[in-house]
């Protein structure tokens, strides 16, 4: 892993994950072997000058620099368990500010109404997660934001959807839950170009969801992203127990975001925060290596069964963007890590599809011993769910233009033995043989 923030540039990137900041200049713990947590919502202050200055500066990025201590005064604010989140993030994704929230959603929405303003636009690809896709069409149109959808993965054909009102370029990738690969370099450089004649408060942000991948498989920031964000209830918690989201990104943000925090209320719980510092972070890389590990074994599996009609795994050759999923999703010792995420769509078209994926994931959720039917993803479980059904039944009668058919299933890899999820897989596709 290279990194610019690290005194010793020999250690590896898993065992940062493990260590974290064994000193940290906001918080002074150097004989715990556990970072502490903290259980205050409001902080004792020792003269009104004091507070003062701690609600003119909370919001500073000069907090954040080595040698400046930030005052505490509420949690909502600022708060030390959840700063040690946000500066191993910082580490992580190779960024100059973090700030954790309550959820990932959260995050997407402090991040957007941060950077835009009536008046302006979101580009955006023309599938993400669900709640997204509300969030954009719901939501921001209110604000006077409006949202322009396009196929992203293809950035010669959609960069003419940029106009002078655009003020953000948003996409996951790998997209959920299709797993479309969008090439991170490609649109950074378009959003340069772009950029090169506009004035600063009108200029354009790369922002990538890089949930999926996590920043184990994949450091957008350093593929030329200005700004990241984590759904870190997922693959980064890894246990299905704590909810939070993060934005990553340059100083230049540091301050709206902060304020955007304090303002619409999404703060991380201090405990949620420790939990998925110490248990989560911890763990993702022995976790993400046997998901993927599974990803690959059960993926190829998939290819063979007749009832599937399409597969999209990133490891797989048939991927249709392969070759730039092996250029940006890289683990921290430069190996292709592809991720755990797995799409599938059963045969048959409109209604016959839906009834063959109904079919096949209700004696699934009755039957099945490894594979859970619920939404989410990540966990040391596999998880299994139908997205025009449930976590993308927004997108109602669009889902087929927007790249999902409905017949399609999701897969989270979890940790169990492959041929343990093969074997549920092999029962329900022969409970639905014959439909």
């Amino acid at each position: 892993m290279k990194d610019s923030h690290q005194k010793d540039k020999q250690r590896a990137g898993e065992t940062f994950l493990v260590h974290g900041n064994p000193r940290d200049e906001q918080w002074n713990y150097d004989y715990h072997v556990i970072p502490p947590i903290t259980a205050s919502t409001t902080f004792r202050l020792d003269s009104t000058d004091r507070g003062a200055q701690g609600f003119a500066t909370f919001s500073s990025p000069k907090v954040t620099e080595p040698g400046e201590k930030p005052i505490y005064i509420y949690d909502r604010l600022a708060e030390p368990t959840v700063a040690l989140l946000e500066n191993s993030f910082k580490e992580l994704e190779q960024g100059k500010s973090a700030t954790a929230f309550a959820s990932g959603m959260a995050a997407i929405s402090a991040a957007l109404l941060s950077l835009c303003e009536k008046e302006t636009e979101v580009v955006s690809h023309r599938l993400t997660y669900g709640c997204t896709y509300s969030l954009l069409t719901n939501w921001l149109p209110r604000y006077g934001i409006e949202p322009v959808f396009g196929d992203l993965t293809d950035p010669a054909a959609t960069k003419s959807l940029i106009t002078a009102k655009t003020r953000v370029i948003y996409f996951e990738t790998p997209v959920n839950p299709t797993l479309d690969v969008i090439d991170i370099e490609a649109w950074a450089a378009i959003v340069r170009t772009a950029n090169a004649n506009r004035p600063e408060e009108e200029r354009i942000w790369v922002v990538v969801d890089n949930t999926f991948a996590t920043p184990y498989c994949q450091r957008p920031l350093l593929i030329g992203a200005d700004i990241v964000i984590h759904s870190l209830t997922k693959n980064v918690m890894g246990f299905g127990t704590d909810m939070g989201g993060i934005v990553v990104g340059p100083l230049a943000i540091h301050e709206r975001i902060r304020l955007a925090r304090k303002d619409f209320g999404g703060v991380v719980a201090p405990r949620a925060a420790w939990n998925i510092l110490v248990y989560g972070l911890s763990s993702l890389a022995i976790r993400m290596d046997k998901q993927m590990a599974n990803a690959n074994e059960v993926s190829r599996y998939l290819e063979e069964r007749p009832e599937v009609t399409r597969v999209a795994y990133p490891g797989l050759k048939s991927h249709p963007q392969q070759e730039v999923a092996k250029r940006q999703m890289r683990d921290f010792k430069d190996r292709f890590a592809p991720g755990h995420m797995i799409y599938f769509e059963l045969e048959g078209e409109g209604d016959a599809g839906y009834q063959r994926a109904k079919a096949f994931m209700d004696y699934i959720a009755r039957e099945s011993y490894v594979l859970t039917l619920a939404v989410s993803l990540g966990q040391v479980k596999t998880l299994i769910e139908a997205p025009p059904l449930m976590t993308h039944c927004v997108y109602g009668d669009k889902a087929a233009t927007a790249g999902m058919s409905f017949g399609s299933i999701r897969l989270s890899m979890g940790i169990e033995e492959p041929a343990d999820i093969i074997r549920d897989l092999e029962a329900a596709f022969e409970h639905i043989e014959g439909m």
